[in-house]
């Protein structure tokens, strides 16, 4: 059974999200701000972690920093009503897989659920399959049929990153935090250069392509066919 955090100091929606999510088969552990978060994963990990952003003694954004410093595999996905694109940018760029808006639709909550969870079971086999595409972590390979690329390890790392989770935006500067490390004297642009090689060399696997989303940064797209 996964475990799920849930950060949000609006009780009466704690209450709520946690009983949906325990009758669709998640054990919860239900928290009202960011420090009572990280003083209950000092006890139990969870495979997930929902976070409200607008919370007293530490908001969503100063968590999603200290986790994803902690726990960079971690999934988190925030909840806020606060919805412009700069709030978006703040959230991601602190490392947040997923950022959803209120009021909060539990149904749309659980397929959020699902995706992230199959995200990062996919990030931790080292394996990842898309449509007819095979990506080996441990070889650095990229696979379909007979056709086979073998990638520089920061190329296949960005590629690995986009790929594990489909149609999620992720900033330069997260990917850069992420892949070259937070100490990194590297400019963002880096990141272009690596998307350009990444689209110039992709182009035999027709299973997925690299999105620019203007004014946030990237994301990988299936194929439809």
């Amino acid at each position: 059974m996964f475990t799920i955090l849930v950060v949000e100091d609006d009780l009466a929606l704690q209450r709520m999200m946690c009983a949906f999510l325990g009758m669709n088969g998640y054990h919860t552990i239900p928290t009202a701000n960011g420090q009572e978060a990280l003083d209950a994963i000092e006890r139990v990990m969870p495979d997930l972690v929902i976070a409200d952003v607008m919370m007293p003694v530490m908001d969503g954004w100063e968590l999603t920093q200290s986790l994803r410093d902690a726990y960079p595999l971690l999934p988190i996905m925030l909840v806020t009503a606060r919805d412009s694109l700069e709030d978006k940018r703040t959230g991601f760029t602190a490392g947040a897989d997923d950022y959803l808006t209120k009021p909060v639709d539990l149904d749309e909550l659980l397929l959020h659920v699902h995706a992230l969870l199959r995200r990062s079971q996919a990030m931790t086999s080292h394996r990842l399959t898309i449509g007819d595409t095979v990506l080996d972590y441990d070889s650095l390979t990229v696979r379909r049929g007979e056709v086979l690329l073998t990638l520089p390890k920061k190329e296949f790392f960005l590629l690995f990153k986009l790929l594990s989770s489909p149609m999620q935006i992720f900033t330069r500067r997260q990917l850069m935090d992420e892949i070259w490390g937070m100490d990194t004297d590297s400019d963002e642009r880096t990141v272009d250069v690596h998307i350009k090689r990444l689209r110039e060399k992709c182009e035999v696997f027709p299973d997925f392509s690299i999105v620019t989303v203007r004014g946030l940064g990237y994301k990988a797209v299936k194929s439809n066919g």
